[in-house]
This record gives C-alpha cells, sequence and structure tokens, in this order.
C-alpha cells in the first residue's frame, strides 16, 4: 500500500466522501471513492465495476441482476460504476429505471456544485430521515407509513412518486390530536432502548454493556424455571435471547466487536440448534453481521459494521457526577475522605477551625456512624469541626474550608 504522502500533496485540493462518521474519541473516516445510493442501485462516479451486494449470495440471482442493470444501462447510458443492493433481490431492470435517472440527476448537480466549490465547503449530503426511511427500509410489503407533519408528508410522497411511484399511496397524514409517539408507543420503545437491561417474556434478561471497545451482553435465567430439567430451561432462555440480542442490536444500532455470554449448555445439539437460530436473527440484519462459533465459555462473538454513533451514544450523554462510570462513591468513603483531607489541612496552615460543606447524605453519615470517628479527629487537631449541608452538592461534592 502507498504511503499517503505518495498519493497527495499539501495544498492539493481533492473531493472526499465521509464514509463513516465520528464515533467517541474516533474520528471520520474519509474516501475519494465517492459513492452515491439510491434505492436499488448505488452509483460510483469515476469507476466502472459492477457489483451485487455480498448479502444476495444465491449465484443464479446476482447473475440475473447484473443482465437486469445491464438492461436499464442501455436505456439510460452512465458512465460509472454501480452494485446492485439488497433492496433489489428479485427486482426486474424495469424498476432500476428510476433509480438511474435519480442517480443521474444528483450526480450532474454534485459536478455542478465541485466545479465552484471552495475547500471546506460542504457539496452534497446525504437525504434528510425521513426520505432515508423511505429508500433503505420501506419494502414492499409496507402497507402504511403514517407522518404527522403536512411538510414532511408533501416531501415524502413526492419522494417516492419520482422514485418508487409503488409506496406514494402508502404514506398518508396523520390528523389525529393525540402525539403520533405516543398513539404507537414510540417513547416506551425509546426509553427501554436506553435501559442496560431487557427483560425477556418468559422472566429472563439481557444486560448489555457498552465501553469504548467492544459491547457485552450478559444473558441471565431470573425466575425462569423448565417443566422437566436445568438444561431445558438454559436451552429455552438462550433461544429467546438470541431472537431479542438480534432485534436490540438493530434498535440500538449497536455496531463493532460484540461479545454475548450465553448461558452454558451441556447438551451439544442444543449449541448447535442456538447457534443456527441466532445466525438467523442476524441474518435479517440490514447491516453486515459476522457471528464467529460458540467458545468452550459459552461466548460468542459477533461482529457489526459501525457506520454511526449508537442510540446511547447519540441520546444520552456522560453523567456530570460519575463521569460516565454508573457509580459513586459511598457516604462512608467521603467521610473517611474528608477526615483526611482535614488532616492535610491541619498540618499545613493556621486555622481556628473547619467548615465542612457537603451533600445530607455524607453529613447524616458525619452524625451519626462516624460521629466517633469525627470527634477524635477534632481531639486530635484541638480544632472544631463544623458541618453544613449543601442541597445542590451531589453526593461526591464535598468542600473543607479554613475558619
Amino acid at each position: 500500500r502507498p504511503d499517503i504522502t505518495e498519493l497527495v500533496s499539501e495544498g492539493q485540493e481533492i473531493v472526499v466522501q465521509v464514509a463513516k462518521d465520528p464515533i467517541g474519541t474516533k474520528g471520520a473516516r474519509l474516501t475519494t471513492q465517492l459513492s452515491i445510493p439510491s434505492r436499488y442501485l448505488v452509483l460510483l462516479p469515476g469507476s466502472e465495476h459492477r457489483g451485487i451486494s455480498q448479502r444476495i449470495q444465491d449465484v443464479d440471482e446476482r447473475d440475473r441482476l447484473l443482465q437486469a442493470l445491464d438492461t436499464a444501462l442501455k436505456q439510460r447510458p452512465t458512465e460509472a460504476g454501480f452494485i446492485v443492493r439488497t433492496a433489489a433481490d428479485s427486482q426486474h431492470s424495469v424498476n432500476f429505471e428510476a433509480d438511474l435517472e435519480f442517480l443521474h440527476r444528483s450526480w450532474q448537480q454534485i459536478e455542478r456544485k465541485i466545479a465552484s466549490a471552495r475547500a471546506g465547503e460542504l457539496i452534497h449530503a446525504d437525504l434528510p430521515l425521513s426520505l432515508r426511511v423511505i429508500r433503505d427500509l420501506a419494502r414492499d410489503d409496507v402497507e402504511k407509513i403514517r407522518v404527522d407533519s403536512r411538510e414532511t408528508y408533501a416531501l415524502m410522497h413526492q419522494f417516492a412518486v419520482d422514485l418508487m411511484p409503488q409506496l406514494a399511496d402508502c404514506i398518508e397524514i396523520y390528523p389525529g390530536e393525540r402525539p403520533i409517539f405516543d398513539l404507537y408507543s414510540i417513547e416506551d420503545e425509546i426509553h427501554r432502548a436506553l435501559n442496560r437491561t431487557v427483560d425477556l417474556k418468559s422472566g429472563g434478561s439481557l444486560v448489555f454493556d457498552q465501553t469504548e471497545a467492544m459491547t457485552t451482553v450478559d444473558v441471565n435465567t431470573g425466575r425462569f424455571v423448565g417443566k422437566r430439567n436445568l438444561e431445558e430451561t438454559l436451552f429455552k432462555t438462550n433461544m429467546e435471547a438470541a431472537q431479542a440480542i438480534a432485534r436490540q442490536l438493530r434498535l440500538r444500532n449497536i455496531g463493532g466487536i460484540i461479545i454475548v455470554d450465553f448461558i452454558d449448555l451441556e447438551d451439544e445439539d442444543h449449541r448447535r440448534q442456538l447457534m443456527d437460530a441466532f445466525e438467523r436473527a442476524l441474518a435479517r440484519d440490514r447491516t453486515r453481521c459476522h457471528i464467529a462459533d460458540m467458545s468452550v465459555l459459552g461466548l460468542v462473538e459477533v461482529t457489526r459494521k459501525r457506520t454511526r454513533e449508537s442510540l446511547e451514544r447519540g441520546m444520552t450523554e456522560t453523567c456530570p457526577h460519575c463521569q460516565g462510570r454508573g457509580t459513586q462513591k459511598t457516604a462512608q468513603t467521603l467521610c473517611y475522605e474528608i477526615f483526611r483531607e482535614i488532616l492535610r489541612e491541619a498540618r499545613a496552615f493556621e486555622a481556628k477551625g473547619y467548615l465542612v460543606m457537603a451533600s445530607q447524605t455524607v453529613i447524616d453519615m458525619l452524625l451519626d456512624e462516624e460521629s466517633t470517628g469525627l470527634a477524635d479527629l477534632q481531639e486530635f487537631i484541638g480544632k472544631p469541626i463544623r458541618l453544613q449541608v449543601e442541597p445542590t452538592q451531589n453526593q461526591e461534592s464535598y468542600d473543607v474550608v479554613l475558619m
């Protein structure tokens, strides 16, 4: 692979595309290999490549789709490469023609902007969320797409008419007074998707922990008990968990390395059935996933392509009190910290006394369980120590003031 300095030089202007959004402390990934997606196709300007999505594995279907693409290109010749997307499975050349027209118009607009753009200027952005839903998620079996904004409805309807006319009649305006998120319990789903624990119908649970390096998922049996034996209990819980984990990975948009700690199974046939079920559940994911064999400890490693922040990273922020730890020091631990701080201050400075300003919980601990320690410290330093509750302080915050 050539060094980057051999390909570009300082001051040179190039057109780049964000291939991967910045995630956490990692910056965005850029590429000069531009790509513009539509419903069934991806346009590759400056390329002659013709390809089929790797998720379409049937050899005959792949050949048929390439022929359909060639047929459509005869109607709309375009000097560029193309990739046929997974959504194009079972589609015909006539369905590609609207995509080709859309991509041709989009690329013409981009070329005009490139000609007059200055360094650092945004040339093209992906479609807004409402239109991406139609382009990427709406399938032929969709019955209704309900929208509570007339402006968004008009935009989506026109987009569907131009690109996917078969879906235009499915889009309708929601006229009700009740918020549409409440009508379909979307708020509840978001709340559950942000929870660390997911309850299973059988009584078991899943526990999700996201870190910078990976995400871990722990499967617990909870109160679920089998009718025949323990092995049956564990197997049924694992089978339900496999379906739930695959769904939660999609809902939470978790990417990167995922380690799933299934409950240990002794029966080899049960382990095989579990892995088969998990693979089938992950196969429904539009995002590319790879699953490794189960280890002897019952751990399964999954990799899922990550291009955007997860739901948790996108909708939450680090707690200012615990700095993302999810825990805080106990009141007793803080009492001992305060004792040591007072002792340091007494040895370094002359003071008539000391004022401890802390939360109600810490002050209560100093007056009750640690009152003997507080009295011993006052006697040792020979100075009075006053206590004052600060209701706005979080538990880990305190001040020792010299009087």
